[in-house]
Parts: structure tokens; C-alpha cells; sequence
């Protein structure tokens, strides 16, 4: 009976946790990490900075 219990909690929490990622990202409060992999713009020519949201994956530039 005690598996039962676990297995349900377990669920739970897992929901809760992928609500959360999901909403926050939705409402534009993400979670920015800096991307070293490239740090020139061939096209524009510039030194530029890429970030990364840690929860949803989502990229945004910034030229320095």
C-alpha cells in the first residue's frame, strides 16, 4: 500500500516541477545563462553576447 502512496507523490511532484518551469518562462521571467561557443557576428561584424535560458532553451543576442 505504501508504493501506492510514493508512486502518487512522486507524480505529483513532477507535475508541479514542469508547471513551474512552463509558467515562468510563459510569463518572461527566464532563467539567462551566457553561451561561450560564439562571441563574433560575421554578418555584423561585432563582438556580441549569447544567453541561454537554463528552464525552456530559448536564445537571445546582445552586441557588446
Amino acid at each position: 500500500m505504501s508504493d501506492v502512496v510514493s508512486l502518487v507523490k512522486h507524480k505529483k511532484a513532477l507535475l508541479q516541477k514542469k508547471g513551474k518551469q512552463s509558467t515562468l518562462c510563459g510569463n518572461g521571467f527566464h532563467s539567462w545563462e551566457v553561451v561561450k561557443e560564439n562571441s563574433f557576428d560575421v554578418k555584423q561584424g561585432k563582438l556580441v553576447t549569447q544567453y541561454r535560458c537554463k528552464r525552456c532553451g530559448k536564445t537571445r543576442t546582445q552586441a557588446t
